[in-house]
C-alpha cells in the first residue's frame, strides 16, 4: 500500500510539545492523519522550518495588499476573487516538478468513515451507571441489557463539523441522552425531595410498628405478676 507524508513544523496543531506528555499522545490533527495513513514529519532545523513557513508568510502579507487594491472588504467577495488570484500567482511562481506524477492518494473508505475520522474526538470513561460528563452536560447511555461490559469502558464522543455528535464504543454507535447542568440540578433536587419524603414515611411506619412502651415508673410495671391492671384479680395463664 502506498503511503503519504506531511512535512510541517512543530506547532501544537501537529504535535503535543509538553515535556511531561505521553509519548503516544496525539493531537486531533495527528490522530486524523494516522487514521488516513499519512505520516507526519516535523521539521527540526531552522532551514526546514523556513521552507515550511516562507510561502505562508508571503501569502499572508501579499493577500491583504492585493485584496485592498481590489476593493474587497468581505468574505463573499474574497472567496469569489481568490481563484483568479491563485491562477495569477501560480503563473508567476509555479515550478515544474521534477516528477510529474500526481502524489495524491484516493481515499478507500466510505464517506461516513471519513466524516468520523475528521471529527473532533473526545475519549471519556463510563461510570458504573453508564454515564459520563462533558462540558457541563451529563451523557447517559441507554442499553437494553444490564450493560455490565460497558462499565468503565472508554468511549469516543465524535463532534462533527455540522454541529451533530455521536457516541461510539467498539465500532458501535451508542444510544444516549444528554442532560444539561440545569436539568441535572432539577432532577437531583426532585430526587432529594422524594427521598426525604420516603425516609419520613419509613420512619413513621417503623415507630408505629414498635407500639407504645410505658414509662419506667408506670404503675403497670410495679404490679405483682398474675394481677389484672383493672381489679387486681388474678389472671389465669
Amino acid at each position: 500500500m502506498r503511503s503519504a507524508a506531511l512535512y510541517s513544523d512543530k506547532h501544537s496543531i501537529f504535535r503535543i510539545n509538553a515535556k511531561e506528555a505521553d509519548p503516544e499522545a496525539e493531537t486531533q490533527f495527528s490522530r486524523a492523519a494516522r487514521e488516513l495513513g499519512i505520516e507526519c514529519i516535523h521539521a527540526n532545523s531552522p532551514q526546514a522550518k523556513g521552507r515550511v513557513e516562507r510561502a505562508n508568510q508571503t501569502l499572508q502579507d501579499r493577500l491583504v495588499k492585493e485584496m485592498r487594491l481590489a476593493g474587497i472588504n468581505n468574505m463573499a467577495e474574497a472567496n469569489a476573487w481568490l481563484p483568479k488570484y491563485i491562477a495569477a500567482y501560480n503563473r508567476l511562481f509555479a515550478v515544474v516538478p521534477k516528477d510529474p506524477q500526481d502524489a495524491h492518494l484516493a481515499y478507500q473508505g466510505t464517506a461516513e468513515e471519513l466524516t468520523r475520522t475528521l471529527s473532533v474526538q473526545v475519549i471519556k470513561t463510563l461510570s458504573k451507571n453508564l454515564s459520563c460528563q462533558y462540558q457541563g452536560e451529563l451523557i447517559q447511555v441507554e442499553t437494553r441489557g444490564t450493560g455490565l461490559a460497558m462499565r468503565g469502558a472508554k468511549v469516543a464522543l465524535h463532534q462533527h463539523f455540522n454541529g451533530t455528535q455521536e457516541l461510539r464504543w467498539r465500532k458501535r454507535r451508542l444510544v444516549y441522552t444528554v442532560m444539561t447542568k440545569e436539568q441535572r440540578q432539577t432532577a437531583e433536587a426532585d430526587s432529594k425531595t422524594v427521598n426525604e419524603r420516603l425516609d419520613k414515611v419509613i420512619a413513621k411506619r417503623s415507630t408505629a410498628n414498635k407500639g407504645h412502651r410505658p414509662a419506667a415508673k408506670h404503675p403497670w410495671r410495679n404490679m405483682p405478676i398474675g394481677k389484672s391492671a383493672t381489679d387486681g384479680k388474678s389472671v389465669i395463664r
